[in-house]
């Protein structure tokens, strides 16, 4: 079983490191972390929303801007669309499950926020509906997916693809890239910055 485990470990390591190694995808995650810190010099707001594992990462990424990531500062403007029973048992019953966020962000969405939009196939309908209304109102929309990057990939404004085909594997460097991004937006904002 021990073996398993540090098998388990080391496939974790070996998708990190082909992040690393993937300049593309560097660069898009720095894209991505300059848009939300310059996002934040204004009164607009980062949003999320996932369905599943992703759902929570979504939540977990939002509570790490408006709580804290490393340090005390005032708080960020960020949104999980994914928290709200009532809002999401609503829409699903009188509009369909696939309306779940787009039916929010038409609502709470502004122009010039940025969406952010979790999954690992990269197919979850509800996201790319979710898109779909974000273009209409100006929002900026990210892909935070794996595999190919499905179809959200291919509407997103940026496509940050996780080179995997495990689900395990993409959630786990779904979270450190937000993490990263979270970082990156506390310093910039109310620190001194990343060199």
């Amino acid at each position: 079983m021990k073996n398993y485990i540090k098998d388990q470990i080391k496939k974790s390591y070996e998708t990190k490191q082909a992040i690393y190694e993937n300049e593309d995808l560097l660069n898009k995650i720095e894209e991505v972390s300059k848009l939300c810190v310059e996002l934040y010099k204004g009164p607009n707001k980062t949003i999320l929303a996932g369905n599943g594992g992703s759902a929570a990462d979504a939540q977990h990424i939002a509570a790490e801007l408006v709580g804290r990531y490393g340090f005390d500062r005032p708080s960020i403007p960020s949104l999980a669309l994914t928290t709200d029973t009532s809002n999401l048992t609503a829409i699903g019953n009188d509009y369909g499950y696939d309306k779940v966020f787009s039916r929010q962000l038409e609502g709470m969405g502004q122009n010039g926020d940025i969406f952010i939009g979790i999954s690992t196939s990269g197919n979850s309908e509800n996201i790319i509906n979710a898109f779909i209304a974000a273009k209409k109102k100006g929002i900026t929309t990210v892909a935070l997916v794996g595999k190919d990057g499905g179809e959200m990939a291919q509407i997103a404004d940026i496509s940050l693809v996780i080179p995997s085909n495990s689900t395990p594997r993409i959630q786990e460097s779904h979270i450190l890239i937000g993490h990263i991004i979270c970082d990156i937006i506390e310093k910039e904002t109310f620190g001194n910055g990343v060199s």
